[in-house]
């Protein structure tokens, strides 16, 4: 059985390579055996195996044939991809190519390591996505994204859209406080032109639509911003 994609540091995964170089030819197969992962060696022209295991396509020679590969495991399955460039291969990419990163044919395994981690968590993000909306419960209130409902208790809240989104994004950290420009980019997005106080007006409506017993979820931090809060107020 294959290691979890979502893997950290010390952990050993089975990395799909495409290449059509022998193992011995590839100083990548030997930097993962370095870190204790397994290369499960496979030709350029091959049909990507099922899984979640990250694919690495070596892109050092067959540049063209490289860049389908990568097509093909992005049609396929949505694990991590990265690319193998030699020495010119940069600059012979750009954002059409399905690559969460790239790898330099030079790299050390210290640097491939940290490239396959960092890939693993973009492959991660696509599964989540795929799965489509989730729903949140935290300290007796649920939040659906797909429905794009919030109940407390049961209890559905008549919340406007951005009132919606502002509980959706505090609930999804709770405990971690923001500020008010922090909440206005995460929610109005940064092309907002309006102040700090709609923050504040929309948090003093949620509040009222909490109800006396939960309006407390939402704490002020004095001279910083807003928090959602667990357990007792």
């Amino acid at each position: 059985m294959s290691a979890p994609l979502e893997f950290t540091e010390g952990d050993c995964v089975r990395v799909i390579v495409l290449s059509d170089s022998p193992a011995g030819d590839n100083p990548l197969c030997e930097a993962l055996e370095i870190l204790g992962h397994s290369a499960h060696l496979l030709p350029l022209d091959a049909p990507v195996p099922s899984g979640e295991d990250p694919v690495v396509v070596d892109a050092r020679a067959h540049v063209l044939r490289a860049k389908n590969a990568l097509a093909r495991a992005a049609a396929s399955r949505d694990s991590a991809r990265l690319a193998q460039l030699g020495p010119l291969g940069f600059t012979g990419v750009n954002e059409s190519w399905l690559a969460d990163d790239f790898l330099s044919a030079s790299a050390d395994p210290a640097e491939i390591d940290a490239r396959l981690r960092i890939a693993a968590a973009r492959g991660a993000d696509r599964r989540g996505a795929a799965r489509g909306p989730s729903r949140l419960r935290e300290s007796g209130i649920e939040i659906d994204e797909g429905a794009y409902t919030a109940r407390v208790q049961g209890r559905a809240l008549n919340l406007t859209y951005k009132e919606f989104e502002l509980i959706k994004f505090l609930a999804s950290s709770p405990d971690r406080v923001f500020s008010r420009e922090e909440l206005l980019s995460e929610v109005w997005g940064y092309d907002y032109f309006g102040g700090t106080r709609t923050v504040d007006v929309h948090v003093r409506r949620l509040r009222a639509k909490l109800g006396p017993d939960h309006e407390g979820r939402i704490r002020t931090v004095r001279n910083v911003g807003y928090q959602f809060a667990r357990g007792e107020s």
